[in-house]
């Protein structure tokens, strides 16, 4: 089975738990933002459900940019390691690392 965006994303925070990602994606039509950090996702705009089984990204979502952050996120002094990039370049980063 292939892993949702969101699962890959998670995964990729858990192999490298010193960054933070931002993900701006649009939800059923709402822009949103989602924090993702050690294998964790919380929307930074909307509640977070507590059941960590519930998708904060779900499967259909279209991912508008993901940012890279040294952690921990600190959003008055953001450290970005890369900023903007879209879904497709980041698919070629996670498959270059096997994720």
């Amino acid at each position: 089975m292939m892993m949702s965006a969101g699962h890959r994303l998670e995964e990729y925070t858990l192999q490298y738990p010193q960054e933070v990602l931002i993900v701006k994606a649009e939800i059923e039509g709402e822009r949103d933002e989602i924090a993702i950090y050690r294998g964790f996702s919380s929307s930074l705009m909307r509640p977070t459900a507590f059941d960590v089984d519930i998708p904060i990204l779900p499967a259909d979502a279209k991912i508008l940019s993901i940012d890279r952050l040294q952690g921990p996120y600190d959003p008055d002094q953001p450290n970005y390691i890369q900023q903007g990039l879209v879904w497709e370049e980041f698919l070629l980063f996670l498959n270059q690392l096997g994720l």
